[in-house]
């Protein structure tokens, strides 16, 4: 029982994710920020505060930060199915330029 809530909780700090789901990841994050940097700086120019734009941008950081580090269940929909270990055994009795290959 023990070993099986370990085996669960390393799952989920490994932090998993497959192909698909790093494309994901990049495309949220670069898509959140340049949304956060846009709206940081238009509110910054138009109130001509600095220091709301610069924590408007430290919040929309932090939102994408948490949007994509965590290992997400939605990262990982397409699990890549790897070989089995050792795989298939060599051939035996192969023949190669006429020669008997063991």
């Amino acid at each position: 029982m023990a070993e099986q809530l370990l085996d669960k909780a390393r799952d989920i700090f490994e932090g998993q994710i497959d192909f698909e789901g790093q494309k994901l990841a990049e495309l949220l994050v670069n898509v959140a920020l340049t949304l956060v940097g846009a709206v940081a700086f238009l509110v910054g120019y138009f109130l001509q505060d600095i220091k709301l734009a610069v924590y408007i941008g430290l919040a929309g950081t932090a939102a994408a930060f948490v949007l994509v580090v965590p290992p997400w269940p939605f990262f990982n929909r397409h699990p890549v199915k790897w070989l089995p270990v050792g795989g298939v055994a060599p051939p035996t009795n192969l023949v190669m330029d006429e020669k008997m290959m063991r």
